[in-house]
């Protein structure tokens, strides 16, 4: 049984004392949530002290991204995925579209990356995700394909095993579009199927795979109730605390 796993990406929003705010606020209504994971990702400069003010809680913390590079060195601007687990981070988000996008990142990246998160311990939140134009051209599922192969590139069965894979269709993120229910789940089964191809059926069948895009309290249940979709990969809606609880308390609608 697929435990579901419901995620928070602050992006470059939020002080310290605003992450705080927000991560305190959302630990009660967050309490009694068993069903699912529940992990939030606040910017680096608040890691360490929204994680102290979690500990003991249900509410895991993630990097947004870390470095290629495993060991400490002379790498200016650059986080290790080690030092994310020295301040309390349980997870790490790789390859999210606007890294990609914006930042050049490479599928040879992402599979680096990778690697040295779960060299560190970590569990790894791997994005992939087409554009508009190359769903509109009919290579939607080529583009993620493509991405799966080389982002998972180099891992060992092991290592994917503590893999989850987080599809965010570019056009609906931060868009208010969203992929309909259906059309979610027919890319979640096509990453399952691709998947078994690489690894197996029995890992494809305890493959994590969640949605990401213009997730919001009014469109969860619906995307819940799809057979391969796991969870939620959720950005601005998880900004607010009782947003965010209303996501994650989707069970209870």
């Amino acid at each position: 049984m697929r435990k579901p796993v419901i995620a928070g990406n602050w992006k470059m929003y939020k002080s310290v004392a605003e992450s705080v705010e927000t991560a305190l606020a959302l630990k009660p209504l967050v309490a009694n949530a068993n069903h699912c994971e529940v992990v939030i990702a606040p910017v680096f400069t608040s890691l360490k002290t929204v994680a102290d003010r979690l500990e003991g809680s249900n509410v895991k913390v993630a990097g947004q991204d870390c470095s290629t590079e495993m060991e400490y060195g002379a790498h200016t601007g650059e986080v290790t995925a080690s030092q994310l687990r020295d301040v309390g981070c349980a997870f790490v988000i790789i390859g999210h579209s606007e890294r990609r996008q914006f930042y050049c990142e490479t599928d040879t990246f992402v599979s680096r990356k990778a690697q040295a998160a779960l060299i560190a311990g970590l569990k790894v939140i791997m994005c992939v995700g087409e554009t508009l134009e190359q769903r509109e051209e009919g290579n939607a599922e080529a583009v993620v394909s493509g991405q799966l192969d080389g982002g998972l590139s180099g891992l060992t069965a092991s290592d994917v095993a503590r893999i989850i894979i987080a599809y965010e269709p570019v056009w609906a993120i931060g868009t208010g579009r969203t992929a309909t229910p259906e059309q979610a789940q027919e890319m979640h089964a096509f990453i399952r199927r691709v998947f078994a191809q690489r690894q197996g059926e029995e890992a494809a069948n305890g493959l994590r795979i969640l949605y990401g895009g213009s997730v919001k309290p009014d469109n969860i249940a619906g995307l819940m109730k799809q057979p391969d979709i796991d969870g939620a990969l959720v950005g601005g809606a998880s900004l607010k605390a009782d947003s965010f609880a209303e996501i994650v308390n989707y069970n209870r609608g």
